[in-house]
């Protein structure tokens, strides 16, 4: 591992200031992905500003919104009584997102900026766009069943490996960042960015922003709501598939839905398209189909990794069948 320094930062300003004055200086959060990429020698920061001291709060807002401190980690969030009872998809996808040990240390901000766990991108003996750019991305001809079938590019087919973070794609979410030229607000669902022909950009964050917090909206349909994980062993694994969705029906049509997918593109993929389809249809099994079908129809399977696209299909109807199911006219 390289060389650095550490400082731990006492309040935004401060840690905005140190990063700004050190050249190559990353904030760090819970590390549990930042350290291993720093072992791995993927990251080779020449500073590192802790900011685990900073916002840990998890708060109502006016009108029955959240607001969760960058700081707080996941086990606070996942356990807090108004997410739970407000979006209890998100606390299912922190649950289901890592060990107990993990979500005690993993920070919401931290969640944000994970990177992906694509076997060449950690293999330095591999080509890889993302860590290196103009190596080549060889996974496309290689070993690809946990690799992306929707938004890829030539340069690129790797997931993002958050669950936290379909969640809040489905949550309407909110990231508040701040730098020295002042605060911005980010919709989760422009935050993270496909690969293009820049697949080494994660995200849409500028030079010296640090996350500060994370809003979500009242949205009352999100209480009828549901995260399904699909992965290849029970226990701590990251999603082949996974679903996170909220649903209001009255008189068995559909009032509003929320649908956003992870484990099949660079970012956490909100179902924009099968969402039109949706609204305003009969809640039956035909429509949670053509729906999903619709929102698959660009999908591009690989050689191993073809099967993720049926998978995803059965899981957002299974999904919206239970939801549907449950009955709920909010």
């Amino acid at each position: 591992m390289k060389d650095f320094t550490y400082a731990r930062a006492e309040n935004v300003a401060a840690a905005i200031d140190l990063v700004s004055r050190t050249q190559g200086a990353r904030y760090l959060g819970g590390g549990t992905n930042l350290v291993d990429l720093m072992r791995e020698g993927i990251e080779r920061p020449d500073a590192l500003v802790d900011v685990t001291q900073l916002s840990h709060r998890i708060e109502e807002l006016d009108g029955g919104g959240i607001r969760i401190g960058a700081a707080a980690n996941n086990a606070a969030v996942a356990n807090h009584r108004l997410v739970r009872e407000r979006f209890p998809f998100l606390s299912q996808a922190i649950v289901f997102g890592a060990s107990a040990q993990i979500r005690n240390a993993a920070t919401v901000g931290g969640n944000l900026m994970q990177r992906t766990r694509c076997y060449y991108f950690y293999d330095q003996a591999a080509g890889c766009n993302k860590r290196t750019p103009g190596t080549g991305c060889d996974a496309i001809g290689g070993f690809n069943r946990i690799h992306a079938v929707l938004g890829t590019s030539e340069h690129c087919i790797a997931t993002h490996p958050s669950d936290m973070c379909v969640a809040l794609a489905a949550s309407d979410a909110v990231v508040q960042v701040e730098s020295g030229q002042g605060a911005r607000r980010v919709p989760i669902v422009d935050f993270h960015r496909l690969p293009g022909d820049m697949p080494e950009v994660d995200t849409n964050l500028r030079p010296g922003e640090l996350i500060t917090a994370v809003e979500l909206p009242a949205l009352p349909l999100a209480r009828n709501s549901m995260y399904r994980k699909m992965r290849d062993r029970s226990s701590y694994a990251f999603a082949l598939v996974s679903v996170a969705a909220a649903l209001r029906i009255h008189d068995g049509g559909i009032q509003d839905v929320r649908l956003a997918l992870g484990g099949v593109a660079q970012k956490p993929w909100r179902a924009f398209e099968a969402e039109g389809l949706l609204r305003g249809a009969e809640a039956t099994q035909e429509t949670f189909q053509r729906a999903a079908e619709a929102e698959l129809r660009s999908a591009k399977g690989r050689a191993h990794n073809a099967f993720k696209i049926e998978l995803a299909k059965r899981t957002i109807v299974s999904v919206l069948e239970r939801l549907a199911g449950n009955g709920s006219t909010r």
